[in-house]
C-alpha cells in the first residue's frame, strides 16, 4: 500500500474549505434503560461551567480552522435542550464570534419531549438553531415506560406543536424499532400513527435498538427477564420491521437517503451525511470526536477534568491509507447512492477495483452489492446484511 497517495486538496495543501461543528451536551434528566451514551444528571451549576468550558475550548480551537466556513452545526447529547435559551444563545454567540459560518448553515439541536416550552424553543429559534431533532422513540406509552423515557406521547404532541409555533420548520423525529415486547404489527401501529401527525416531520431517524453492555436493558436480557410480553423481536422480526419502516415512509413521500433515515425532497440530514462522505468535522465538548485530514482526535471524558482544562487531554490517531480507503467504502456504503468510482480514484490514484475488486465481485455475485458505471451501493437484500458487507472492507 506504500505506493497508494491521497491526492485530495486536503493533502496537497489546501488549508481552507468546509467543516462541520458537534458539540457534544452530556446531560440528561435521567439515564434511559438503553443508553449507553457519555451523559448523565448534573446540577445547574454543573451545567453552567461546562457551557463556560467550550465556550473557552470554542474560542481556542477556532485558531485552528480561520480559513475553514463552516457549514453545519449540530448540537447532540445528552439533552441539549436541558440548556437555558441563555446557554445556547451563549454558545450560538461564541461559535459566531470564533468560526466564519457559511450563509444557509444547517444548525441541528437535539430536543427531548419534557424539557422544553414554546418560549425556550423560540428563544433557541432567535439564537439561530434551524434545524430541530426531536427524541420520541415510540409513540406507546408503555413502550416509553420500557425505555425508561421521562415523556409520554402527549408530552411529545406539546413539544411538537411548540416547535412549529415557534418557527421550525425543519423537524426530524428519532424513533427506535425492535424494543422488547414489540411486533410487526405494533410497530406499523406506531409508524401510521406518527405519520398521521400535522404538519408532517421533514425527516425520521429510525433505529433497531441494540442492546450494549452496562446498561440496565442489557442486565434485564442477562438475567433472562426479557421473556414473554417482554421478548425480544427476532432477527427476523427486526428486519420485517425494517422493511415495513421503509414501505410506509416512502408510501408518505419519504426517501430513504442511507440505512437509518428518510427525508422529504430536499430535507436529508447534511450534518450527517458529511460524516458519510468523510468531510472534515471538529467535536467540541467532553468524549467528542473530530475528523481533521487523515487525523482523528477525541476530547477527555471526564466531565470534571474537562471542565478544569477543555483544552488538554486531547488524544490523537494518524490514519493510515489503508484506513481512509475503509472509511471512504463502509461510510459511503450507507448511503443509497453508494460510493462514487470516480471520487475513489481522485482522492487515492488507483481505481476501486484495483483495491476491492475481489470484495466487491463477492457481493455482487451474493446480490448484496448493484455496480454501475459511477457507483458501488448496497441492494435491499444488501440494506439487511449491510454489517457484514462493510465488514469486509475493514
Amino acid at each position: 500500500m506504500s505506493d497508494i497517495q491521497l491526492h485530495d486538496q486536503k493533502k496537497s495543501g489546501e488549508c481552507g474549505g468546509e467543516l462541520m461543528l458537534y458539540l457534544h451536551i452530556p446531560f440528561c434528566v435521567r439515564k434511559c434503560a438503553y443508553c449507553d451514551f457519555l451523559s448523565g444528571p448534573a446540577t445547574d451549576d454543573i451545567i453552567q461551567a461546562y457551557v463556560e468550558a467550550l465556550c473557552l475550548e470554542i474560542k481556542v480551537r477556532s485558531d485552528e480552522f480561520t480559513e475553514r466556513i463552516i457549514t453545519s452545526i449540530y448540537l447532540g447529547g445528552g439533552t441539549p435542550s436541558l440548556l437555558s435559551s441563555k446557554q445556547v444563545d451563549s454558545i450560538m454567540e461564541c461559535i459566531r464570534k470564533h468560526f466564519r459560518i457559511a450563509t444557509g448553515c444547517e444548525i441541528t439541536m437535539e430536543c427531548n419531549p419534557g424539557t422544553a416550552e414554546f418560549d425556550t424553543l423560540s428563544a433557541y429559534f432567535s439564537a439561530g438553531i434551524n434545524r430541530l431533532s426531536i427524541g420520541l422513540q415510540s409513540a406507546d406509552d408503555n413502550e416509553l415506560a420500557s425505555l425508561g423515557r421521562i415523556h409520554r406521547w402527549d408530552d411529545f404532541l406539546s413539544v411538537y406543536d411548540n416547535a412549529y409555533r415557534a418557527g421550525f420548520r425543519n423537524v426530524n423525529v428519532d424513533l427506535i424499532s425492535a424494543i422488547p415486547g414489540q411486533t410487526p404489527v405494533t410497530w406499523e401501529k406506531i409508524l401510521k400513527k406518527v405519520l398521521a401527525l400535522e404538519p408532517s416531520p421533514k425527516h425520521f431517524s429510525v433505529y433497531s435498538l441494540i442492546i450494549e453492555e452496562g446498561t440496565p436493558f442489557y442486565v434485564k436480557m442477562n438475567s433472562g427477564e426479557f421473556i414473554g410480553a417482554m421478548q425480544i423481536p427476532s432477527e427476523d422480526e427486526d428486519r420485517e420491521m425494517y422493511r415495513l419502516t421503509g414501505k410506509l415512509l416512502q408510501e408518505h413521500g419519504y426517501e430513504q437517503y442511507e440505512i437509518s433515515n428518510y427525508a422529504k425532497p430536499g430535507y436529508e440530514c447534511r450534518h450527517n451525511c458529511g460524516y458519510w462522505r468523510r468531510k472534515d468535522y471538529l467535536g467540541l465538548g467532553i468524549g467528542s470526536a473530530s475528523l481533521i485530514w487523515e487525523s482523528r482526535y477525541s476530547n477527555r471524558t471526564d466531565l470534571n477534568g474537562y471542565i478544569a482544562d477543555p483544552i488538554g487531554g486531547r488524544t490523537s490517531e494518524l490514519l493510515t491509507v489503508r484506513d481512509v480507503m475503509a472509511e471512504f467504502m463502509f461510510l459511503g456504503l450507507r448511503m443509497n447512492e453508494g460510493v462514487a468510482k470516480r471520487e475513489f480514484y481522485e482522492q487515492f490514484g488507483k481505481s476501486m477495483d484495483e483495491i476491492y475488486g475481489d470484495v466487491i465481485c463477492k457481493h455482487v455475485k451474493d446480490g448484496l452489492l448493484i455496480v454501475d458505471e459511477r457507483n458501488v451501493r448496497l441492494t435491499d437484500k444488501g440494506m439487511d446484511l449491510s454489517n457484514y458487507v462493510m465488514a469486509d472492507f475493514i
